[in-house]
C-alpha cells in the first residue's frame, strides 16, 4: 500500500484546499490518536506550529481530533520543529505534531508527526494512519467521561532555549561576536535571537515580525539576499538564515558570501573528527550533495553515504548505521547527539563554536572545500508525468552521455511541491549549464 496524503515530510498542501482542510486535520488527529492509544496511562500529544494564518484553523481541528479519541493535548504555539521533537520526549508524550509547511509560502501548510521517541514516523505508521482515517474511526471515539483535555504550556520557549544553549561547548561564549539572524518571520522569531543573545552575542534580528502572511517571503534560508545584505550593512561577523520552521540553516560570512549545508557538514565533520567525537567514520548526506564534499571527506579519511532526499531518510540511515552527523545541502543538519531531526539553531552553535575556538573569521572557517560547478533548476507542472515523456527521457540520456565520468545528473520530483528538480554538476561549468538547460526545456514542453 502506498501513501496518499503523506509525502517526504508529512502532509503538505494549500491551506483550506485538498489535503489541508480542517476536516482532514480533524481526521488526522483522530487516526493518529487511535493508533497511539496504547496502554492504560493518560495519553498526551504536543502540538506546535509556525506563524502561518492557517495555523489558527488547523490547530483546533487537530486538537478536536485528539481530544475526541481520549488524548490530552499540550499546545505550545509558535515553536521550531526540532523543539516539538524535543518536547515530545521531555514531556513523555505519546505523539508530537508540528503544523508547518517549512520553507513554503504562507498559502501552504503541513502536518508533521513525531513518535514518543522524538523521531518522525516511519512510512509504515503513516500508511496505517491513512488507513484508519478511511475506516471506522467513529467506532473508536472515547466515551463522554474519557474525553481528553487541552491546555497551553507557557514555558515551552524557555525550555527549548535552555536545551539549545546546553549544546554549546562549555567554557565558550559568543562575547564579541556580532551576528545577524534571519528567522524567516517564522517559528523561531522569538527563541533564536534569545539563544544567541543569552550566550553573549550582539544580535541583529531580522525576519522577526510575523503577520500570518510574510513567512519565508523575501527572507529566510530560501531567500537569503536580505540576510546577506544586512550582514554586510551591520559589519556583522556572520549571518544565519533559518527557514519557516527553523529546521534548516544557511550562513553568510562577514563578506556576505553564502555558505550552504554541504560546507556546514564538512566543517562540523572535520572538527568532530579532530575531537574524536564523530561516529560512523563519516557522514550521511543525500544525492543532492556536491561531489566536492565527497572528495573533501575522502581526503581526510572520512566516508560520505548518500541517502535519498528528505531528512527522515538521512536520519533513518544514521540510526541504522551509527552515524551522528548527517544532512542536506539545503541546510537540514542532523546532529543526533543533540536532536532527533534537523535543528538550525543547534547547527549554528556548532559552527559558531569553531569560529570562537579558532579565532578565525567565518570566511576562513566555513569553506573547507571548493565545490564543483553545480546547477539546480525547478520546473513547475500541473499534473501528469512529464518524466515519462519520450523527449524528456532522451534529453536525460543525452545529458548523462555528455557529462560522462566527470559529472553527475539528478532529475527527480519534489516530495513537497509540484516541481521537477533538474540538477547537474561537473568540472565544466558551461557544459553543466547546457545540459540542465536542455533538460529543463524538454520538461517544460512535456509539462505543457
Amino acid at each position: 500500500m502506498t501513501r496518499k496524503l503523506f509525502g517526504t515530510d508529512g502532509i503538505r498542501g494549500t491551506a483550506n484546499q485538498g489535503s489541508m482542510t480542517a476536516e482532514v486535520a480533524l481526521r488526522v488527529g483522530m487516526a493518529a490518536g487511535a493508533h497511539f492509544l496504547q496502554g492504560d496511562h493518560r495519553h498526551r500529544v504536543v502540538i506546535g506550529k509556525d506563524t502561518r494564518l492557517s495555523g489558527y484553523m488547523i490547530e483546533p481541528a487537530l486538537t478536536s481530533g485528539f481530544v475526541s479519541m481520549g488524548m490530552d493535548v499540550i499546545l505550545v504555539g509558535p515553536m521550531p520543529t526540532p523543539a516539538i521533537a524535543m518536547l515530545t520526549r521531555s514531556l513523555r508524550a505519546d505523539l508530537g505534531v508540528m503544523i508547518s509547511a517549512s520553507h513554503n509560502p504562507y498559502q501552504d501548510n503541513g502536518i508533521k508527526l513525531f513518535g514518543p521517541d522524538g523521531f518522525k514516523l516511519s512510512d509504515e505508521v503513516e500508511i496505517e494512519i491513512e488507513r484508519l482515517m478511511d475506516n471506522g474511526l467513529e467506532d473508536r471515539l472515547a466515551p463522554p467521561d474519557k474525553l481528553g483535555r487541552a491546555k497551553r504550556l507557557d514555558d515551552a520557549g524557555g525550555r527549548y532555549t535552555e536545551y539549545v544553549k546546553q549544546t554549546f561547548p562549555r567554557g565558550l561564549r559568543l562575547d564579541g561576536l556580532k551576528i545577524t539572524v534571519d528567522c524567516a518571520n517564522g517559528a523561531a522569531y522569538k527563541v533564536a535571537p534569545e539563544v544567541l543573545w543569552e550566550l553573549g552575542a550582539e544580535v541583529i534580528p531580522i525576519g522577526v515580525e510575523p503577520d500570518g502572511f510574510n513567512i519565508n517571503r523575501g527572507c529566510g534560508s530560501t531567500d537569503t539576499d536580505y540576510m546577506q545584505g544586512q550582514t554586510l550593512a551591520h559589519c556583522a561577523d556572520i549571518g544565519l538564515a533559518l527557514d519557516g520552521d527553523a529546521d534548516r540553516l544557511l550562513i553568510a560570512d562577514e563578506a556576505g558570501a553564502l555558505i550552504d549545508g554541504d560546507q556546514i557538514m564538512a566543517l562540523i565533520a572535520n572538527h568532530w573528527a579532530e575531537e574524536g567525537t564523530l561516529r560512523g567514520d563519516g557522514i550521511v548526506s543525500t544525492v543532492m550533495s556536491n561531489l566536492g564534499l565527497e572528495r573533501f571527506l575522502g581526503g581526510i579519511g572520512l566516508n560520505m553515504v548518500r541517502a535519498q532526499v528528505g531528512d527522515r531518510y538521512v536520519v533513518s540511515h544514521m540510526r541504522e548505521h551509527g552515524f551522528n552527523l548527517g544532512g542536506e545541502q539545503s541546510g537540514h543538519i542532523i546532529l543526533s547527539d543533540y536532536s532527533t531531526t534537523g535543528d538550525g539553531l543547534i547547527a549554528a552553535l556548532q559552527v559558531l563554536a569553531v569560529i570562537v575556538a579558532t579565532g578565525k573569521p567565518a570566511s576562513e572557517v566555513c569553506r573547507p572545500f571548493d565545490p564543483l560547478p553545480q546547477l539546480l533548476k525547478n520546473v513547475r507542472f500541473n499534473g501528469g508525468a512529464p518524466l515519462d515523456d519520450v523527449t524528456v527521457k532522451q534529453a536525460i540520456a543525452d545529458g548523462e552521455d555528455r557529462l560522462g565520468d566527470t559529472g553527475r545528473l539528478l532529475i527527480r520530483k519534489s516530495g513537497t511541491e509540484p516541481l521537477i528538480r533538474v540538477m547537474a554538476e561537473g568540472e565544466d561549468e558551461k557544459l553543466v549549464a547546457a545540459v540542465v538547460g536542455d533538460i529543463v526545456q524538454a520538461v517544460e514542453q512535456a509539462a505543457g
